[in-house]
C-alpha cells in the first residue's frame, strides 16, 4: 500500500460510500411507497435553506444546516398548499414548480453569497466536494492508530457515519411500524400505527442525509443514490430484505467503482484527465439500474 493511498483514495471513497449507502436504505422505502420523487424534491428544498443558514450564521456546521434545510423544507410545504389551493392545480404541478422555484433561487443566493472562500458554491452544491476530502495525515497504515493523525480526518466522515448509524436506528426501531404502512397503510392505521407521523419521520430522516451529505457528495449523489440503487434492488427481488441487501450492495459498487473510474479508471482509457467522482458514481448508478432493468430475474419471469 503505497504512501497517501489511504488519505488521498479510501477516505474519499470511503465518505461516498457512507452517504450512498446512507440514501439507499431510505431510498427503499421511497420507491416502496411511490415517493421517489420526493428524495429528488428534498434535495432540491434543502439548498436555499442552507445557503441562507450560511448568510446568517456565517458557518457551515451541521447545526445551522440542519435548522435552514428544515425552514425551508416547512416553507416549500405551505408554498405548496398555497399554490395547489389559489391556481386550483393538482398536487404534483405544485410541488414541482414550488421545488424547482426554490432551487433556482438558491443557485441564485449561492451566486450572490460569498461561499466560495469556503469551498461552498454552486459547483460544489450540484457535484460535491468529494475530490478534496484527503486525509493529508494518512500516510500508511499506521496512521489509523495514531490519535494525532485521526484528529486530522475530513469532519465528513464522522458526520456521514453517525448519519448511518441513524438510518440503521430508525430502521430497527420502526420497523414493524414502517413496514406495515408502506404496504397497507388503511391496515395500519386501523391497528393504530401513526401512519402520517411515520411518514413524516421517513421524510424528516431523508431531510436529514441530504443535508449531512450536500457538503461532501452534492446533489447528483444524494439524488442519485436515493432512487438508483433501491430501484434496481427492487428488480431483483420480491422480498423486503433482501432488497435492502441489494440496494446496499448497489449502493457501494457505484461508489467504489465510481470513484475509481472517475480518475485511475480514465488515465486507463487514455485519457488525460480526471472526471468528476460525483457525477461518474451517479453514472455508474444508472448503469447498475439499467444493467438491472435488462437482466433482472423479475423482468425475465414476467417475460417467461
Amino acid at each position: 500500500m503505497g504512501d497517501f493511498y489511504i488519505g488521498l483514495v479510501l477516505v474519499p471513497m470511503t465518505i461516498g460510500a457512507l452517504a450512498a449507502v446512507s440514501c439507499a436504505l431510505l431510498g427503499n422505502f421511497l420507491v416502496l411507497r411511490k415517493q421517489s420523487l420526493m428524495g429528488d424534491a428534498v434535495s432540491h428544498v434543502v439548498l436555499p435553506g442552507i445557503v441562507v443558514a450560511f448568510i446568517v450564521t456565517g458557518s457551515i456546521s451541521v447545526w445551522p444546516m440542519l435548522l435552514g434545510a428544515a425552514a425551508a423544507a416547512l416553507i416549500s410545504a405551505l408554498l405548496i398548499e398555497l399554490v395547489r389551493n389559489l391556481g386550483k392545480v393538482e398536487p404534483g404541478a405544485a410541488m414541482g414548480v414550488v421545488f424547482t422555484a426554490l432551487f433556482a433561487l438558491g443557485v441564485v443566493l449561492l451566486e450572490q453569497s460569498d461561499t466560495r472562500q469556503v469551498h461552498f458554491d454552486v459547483e460544489h452544491a450540484l457535484y460535491g466536494n468529494l475530490e478534496s476530502l484527503v486525509w493529508l495525515s494518512g500516510m500508511d497504515a499506521q496512521s489509523l492508530f495514531d490519535r494525532q493523525a485521526l484528529a486530522d480526518l475530513p469532519p465528513q466522515l464522522a458526520r456521514l457515519a453517525l448519519a448511518l448509524v441513524a438510518v440503521v436506528i430508525f430502521l430497527i426501531a420502526f420497523w414493524r411500524q414502517l413496514v406495515v404502512s408502506t404496504f397497507d397503510p388503511v391496515f395500519a392505521q386501523a391497528t393504530g400505527v401513526p401512519v402520517r407521523l411515520v411518514g413524516a419521520a421517513l421524510i424528516s430522516l431523508v431531510a436529514i442525509v441530504a443535508v449531512t451529505a450536500f457538503e461532501a457528495v452534492g446533489a447528483i449523489i444524494t439524488i442519485a443514490m436515493l432512487i438508483c440503487p433501491a430501484a434496481a434492488a427492487r428488480l431483483m427481488t420480491n422480498r423486503l430484505i433482501p432488497q435492502l441487501l441489494w440496494s446496499v450492495l448497489f449502493a457501494l459498487l457505484s461508489a467504489v467503482v465510481g470513484f475509481w473510474a472517475a480518475g485511475s479508471g480514465m488515465a486507463l482509457i487514455g485519457s488525460g484527465f480526471s472526471v468528476s467522482a460525483a457525477g461518474m458514481i451517479a453514472a455508474v448508478s444508472g448503469i447498475i439500474l439499467a444493467a438491472c432493468a435488462l437482466a433482472a430475474p423479475q423482468r425475465r419471469g414476467a417475460a417467461g
